[in-house]
Order: C-alpha cells, then structure tokens, then sequence
C-alpha cells in the first residue's frame, strides 16, 4: 500500500478575502487575468504525482494540516481541480465553482516530492467530493463569485456575497445576472455594478 504524504496548509476563509467585493461607486478595473489553459499540473494517472496535491489528487479534511489520500478511500473529502505556485492574490483565479482554496505555506522534508527536502509553496483549488458545494452558483460561498451568486450590501460601498435562498443569515439584495468585459456590457435591468477581477471584472446584479 501507497503511503499518504501530508503537509501544513492553510484553508483559505473563502467568504472573506473574495466576497469584499466593490459596490456600483468604484470603477472596474482590469484585474489579472482568468486561468490560462494548461497553467495547472497535468492530471497524475495513479492518484499519487510528483507534486504534493497535484491536479486530480484527493486530500482528507483537518483541522489545521490536510493529507493527500487516495480518491477512492474512505477519508477523501475533496478533489484539486487546479494548482498553482505562488500566492493566490497574486496567481490565476481558481475555476468558478471551486468550493475552497488550501494555501500550501510550509516546508516539510516528509512530504518531498523530488528528494530536495522542500515543498515548493502555492495554493491548490478544492471541490468537495460530496455535496455541500459553496462554490455553487447561489450557494453564498466559495472563493469567487460568479453569474448566479446573490449579494447583499455591507457599507462604505461594499458588497458581500450571501446565500440566495437566504440560508446565510442575510437577506439577498441583488443578484449577478452576468459577468462581463465592461460596464456597457450589462443588460438595461443591471442596478448593481460589481468589481470582481479577473477576464471579466464587472459583475451586472439585478435587484431581487
């Protein structure tokens, strides 16, 4: 049997960092861009890589360190579906419904992958292999927010994203009905012009 490799991560609090989203005062800017095609690690065929929660790895769920586990075992909680070096402010966004980010902050010679003694830092984009997924369109969670995703305002212009069946605690106000270029690329009905980053930096939101 294969043995599991561990190392320190950090969940990303997705609700947090993503959902300080600017309201209809604050012009969209050109953010970085979207994920390039073939910017994630190749797919591994056996579950175990040459990198520590490559692309189609599993990792169970912890407190404070996750490990790497096989798909098909019973303590596989979540998929990677993309990974990156680097930081996640400063690296490509995670695909839309990525339900968490774990940040691989720590070196750790039992986790090696290629006998240099150190796993290099990055952060990996998680999908839960079971339902709930907060990254869901509408779920009110997960690190981006997409078409479909509702918010409410949280003062000083600012938005926060929240469920939209009101399951979070706070009522929804407007609704992301389209994700686009441009401000004059919103529909007539948009009410709410929301800053997210990325390709597509503005968000059009309908009141709801």
């Amino acid at each position: 049997m294969r043995g599991r490799r561990s190392g320190t991560v950090v969940c990303g609090l997705l609700a947090l960092l993503p959902a300080l989203l600017a309201g209809c005062q604050r012009a969209p800017g050109a953010a970085g861009g979207g994920i390039p095609a073939g910017a994630a690690t190749p797919a591994p065929t056996n579950g175990y890589g040459a990198q520590f929660l490559g692309v189609d790895e599993c990792s169970s769920f912890g407190t404070t360190s996750f490990t790497e586990v096989p798909c098909a075992g019973e303590r596989a909680a979540a998929r990677v579906v993309a990974r990156y070096d680097g930081t996640a402010s400063d690296g490509p966004l995670c695909p839309p419904t990525t339900d968490f980010v774990l940040h691989i902050s720590e070196q750790r010679p039992a986790s090696d992958e290629d006998g240099d003694g150190t796993v290099p830092h990055g952060y990996a984009c998680m999908r839960n292999l079971q339902p709930p997924h907060p990254g869901d369109p509408g779920a009110g969670g997960g690190p981006r927010t997409i078409t479909g995703d509702c918010v409410h305002g949280s003062g000083g212009g600012q938005v926060r994203e929240t469920a939209c069946d009101g399951s979070g605690g706070r009522k929804p106000q407007y609704k992301i009905t389209k994700v686009v270029p441009t401000r004059t690329a919103c529909p007539a009905s948009t009410a709410l012009y929301v800053q997210l980053g990325g390709r597509y930096p503005v968000g059009c939101a309908r009141r709801v």
